[in-house]
């Protein structure tokens, strides 16, 4: 036999046909494949599960609440506790303030705040100074250098 295009055949077995859904009860299968009832077994019913379940994920997690802003706080003392560490007539800058363990970073600044009295006379540079420390200050004979 001579070997041409309408003599070529695959080998046996090589070639499956593609099993027929959905063609009655006697065909392969009742419910071609999709199962017994459900929202699944119903034309439509697999698309919107996935997102139900990304919905259920997006709810569970918790939603965020109120603002969070970017800005930088600067670290705050008291005149008390500057008071208190502080020798009369000393220079308080955020470089002594730091050496002596009332602030930790300098980097975002400092603010003296009012809270307390002060005694000693002390000159404050480089820092910010609240209303009420800088009039405290100025009453105990200090002063007040705003760069």
């Amino acid at each position: 036999m001579a070997l041409t295009l309408h003599t070529i055949k695959p080998n046996k077995g090589a070639k499956k046909s593609r099993k027929r859904v959905g063609r009655g009860d006697a065909s392969c299968g009742t419910y071609s494949g999709r199962g017994l009832k459900g929202q699944r077994s119903r034309s439509g019913g697999k698309a919107g599960l996935k997102r139900k379940g990304m919905q259920r994920i997006i709810l569970s997690m918790p939603k965020q609440k109120g603002f969070k802003s970017g800005r930088k706080e600067a670290e705050t003392v008291n005149v008390n506790e500057i008071a208190q560490s502080f020798p009369n007539g000393a220079k308080v800058t955020p470089e002594t303030l730091k050496q002596k363990g009332l602030v930790t970073k300098i980097q975002n600044g400092v603010k003296v705040l009012g809270r307390g009295s002060i005694g000693i006379k002390i000159t404050v540079t480089d820092c910010a100074v609240s209303a009420s420390a800088k009039e405290k200050i100025e009453q105990a004979g200090g002063s007040v250098v705003l760069n």
